[in-house]
Parts: C-alpha cells; sequence; structure tokens
C-alpha cells in the first residue's frame, strides 16, 4: 500500500473528518492516551513542520536510520514508544484540542505549494512530498488507535 500524502486533497478532506469523528467518550484500541490527549499529541510534529524558526538539528546517527522508516509506505506499528517530551500526561479539554489540531491540519495544507522548509530538528531535511507523507501517517497512526 502506498502510504497517502497530507498534500492531497482527497487525503486532506478525509483526515479532517477522520479528526472529526472523533469523540470525548473515544477510546484506544492500544497505548494510554485519552482521545484529547491524543489530539494535542498531534499537534507536536504540525508546529514543528510549520515553524519558520531557523533551529539548530539535534545531530545523532541513529535518527538517520529512523528517518526512513518515518517516509516509508509501512504504517507505525502499534505501541511505539514516544519521546519523552512528546508525551501528554495531563488532562486535556476535548474540543479544544481538537480544534487547534485541525486549524493545524488546515494550515499545513495551506502550505502544500511551499518548497523550501526548515530542516526538522532531529531528521534534518525532508522534501515536501516526504513532510506530507510523515505527517499523514503520524496522524493516521493514531487516528487508527482511535477507531477512525
Amino acid at each position: 500500500m502506498l502510504m497517502k500524502n497530507l498534500f492531497d486533497q482527497q487525503t486532506y478532506e478525509e483526515t479532517r473528518q477522520r479528526v472529526q469523528q472523533l469523540t470525548p467518550e473515544s477510546t484506544p484500541l492500544w497505548g494510554q492516551m485519552t482521545v484529547a490527549q491524543m489530539l494535542h499529541h498531534c499537534q507536536f510534529p504540525f508546529k514543528i513542520a510549520l515553524s519558520d524558526e531557523p533551529r539548530k538539528r539535534s545531530w545523532n546517527p541513529l535518527f538517520l536510520l529512523f528517518k526512513k522508516s518515518l517516509i516509508n509506505d509501512k504504517p507505525f506499528r502499534k505501541n511505539l514508544p514516544t519521546s519523552k517530551q512528546l508525551k501528554v500526561t495531563e488532562k486535556k479539554d476535548f474540543e479544544k484540542e481538537q480544534r487547534i489540531l485541525l486549524d493545524l491540519v488546515d494550515s499545513f495544507y495551506k502550505k502544500r505549494d511551499q518548497k523550501a522548509w526548515q530542516p526538522h530538528p532531529l531528521f534534518g531535511h525532508f522534501t515536501p512530498r516526504e513532510w506530507g507523507r510523515l505527517e499523514f501517517k503520524h496522524l493516521d497512526h493514531h487516528l487508527t488507535q482511535f477507531g477512525v
């Protein structure tokens, strides 16, 4: 299966609908996060992608091995460990987090024709196509986690 790309209009629209299908009562098929925590967690990669702030790259050769798995056609496996900085353990407001995530998805999609992107702080440069795949793949993983 070819990994979808969030810069594709149909994928963008389907993804928005999936986010909107979530409810405060949605429960995970795996993992510990509540649906509101997951919505907040899913904002982090979009904020990284959308930031125009120059940033230093944290260099670690192991990240290069992992980078390919971020953009390949294979979905993320269940229960992958989350970095400490991206874990969400505090209580979150569902409606607020859903609205923020949808706004970020919209902002990301609007940049679909942008050619130059800031490098990822851990994984370096991605092409626009790779950014679209990465953002879809992460969000798809968590939407699947909650059954939508």
